[in-house]
């Protein structure tokens, strides 16, 4: 078994484990070596939103699919757990983005489907799966992911939660092994989605309003990623930063030395 391969099992596992996983992700090199430095880091996360801003683009495939690559291999370089990349609809070509970024050492990703059609996103969900397994990864981490919360708009939330069920379980059937599920969602939608795609096999992401962790934990969810929250953490902390110097004050007291 290939380094990639055996990183992805692990990766894997720590999905399929009890314990809640949790990543809060990165966007550079530095994010990267902080992150995997704090005890407790089991597994690294990119975040695109945090990726392309952080190079001037706009989310939303706006970064070119080999700038974004480039970027996510310098993050697999600067750490030794394993890497999920946030690949977002798959620029065009999944099954090749996921090429390149096995490639590149990446043993996950998250791949939205923009709610298109139901049967052509679980064919690409496949195709995707099949892909990776062809290029000698077959427990690549895809989190499928369902836009049917976050492209919600006013509709009936029955409707919605239907939707990502549906959804779910057509990823799920396509091989994927976990669904990402994103939105502010309260304990009453998280029930039924584990409920119906099963223990371990549902993500979400970590915003205000939230069920805790020990709840999610307690209740089947597999993992909570950050997304772009990680950067907006970081990006506020510099504003304060900034904000305190104006006012004739400078860094804060527990200011941590971490480069």
């Amino acid at each position: 078994m290939t380094d990639t391969a055996q990183r992805a099992t692990d990766l894997l596992r720590l999905h399929q484990d009890p314990r809640l996983l949790t990543v809060v992700n990165v966007w550079d090199v530095i994010t990267a070596k902080v992150v995997t430095d704090v005890e407790g880091t089991a597994a690294l996360a990119t975040a695109s939103h945090s990726i392309a801003a952080s190079r001037g683009y706009e989310d939303g495939e706006n970064i070119p699919v080999d700038e974004m690559v480039a970027e996510v291999a310098r993050i697999v370089a600067a750490t030794t757990l394993p890497v999920s990349a946030d690949l977002e609809g798959g620029y065009g070509d999944a099954p090749e983005t996921i090429r390149k970024a096995i490639g590149v050492g990446v043993v996950g990703a998250n791949l939205e489907d923009q709610m298109k059609p139901l049967a052509e996103a679980a064919a690409q969900v496949e195709a995707v799966m099949a892909a990776a397994a062809a290029e000698g990864v077959p427990d690549f981490v895809l989190n499928a992911r369902t836009d049917a919360f976050v492209k919600a708009g006013d509709r009936d939330p029955a409707d919605v939660l239907a939707d990502a069920i549906e959804r779910g379980r057509a990823f799920l059937d396509a091989g994927a092994p976990v669904v990402f599920v994103p939105g502010r969602l309260s304990e009453e939608q998280i029930v039924p989605l584990v409920d119906a795609l099963g223990p371990q096999r549902l993500t979400l992401i970590g915003i205000p309003g939230l069920p805790s962790l020990a709840r999610l934990e307690e209740l089947g969810v597999a993992r909570v990623s950050y997304g772009p929250m990680s950067q907006n953490v970081a990006l506020t902390a510099l504003a304060k930063l900034v904000e305190a110097v104006h006012a004739g004050g400078g860094v804060p007291e527990d200011m941590r030395i971490l480069n």
